[in-house]
């Protein structure tokens, strides 16, 4: 199943590896100097400010929209997969 990120980019849900929210990403070093390293695949969805960081294998989407709302597509994905 795919999930829709942003602009017109779905994402194959068996592919992310994480969904941060953006107060995880500025509070965390950690995440800062992943990103830092990874500048090369990021790919930044928003026209503003990001919402949420999903992270995949081969690319890291800044996606305008909220993590929870990722979340829940997620879930609803996983629902009908049974």
């Amino acid at each position: 199943m795919y999930i829709h990120v942003g602009e017109d980019i779905l994402v194959r849900s068996k592919d992310i590896i994480a969904i941060l929210d953006k107060a995880s990403v500025n509070s965390s070093k950690y995440v800062e100097e992943f990103l830092e390293c990874r500048k090369q695949s990021i790919i930044n969805l928003s026209k503003g400010s990001f919402k949420s960081i999903v992270i995949t294998s081969k690319e890291i989407y800044f996606s305008p929209l909220a993590s929870g709302t990722l979340k829940k597509r997620s879930q609803k994905l996983a629902i009908h997969d049974y």
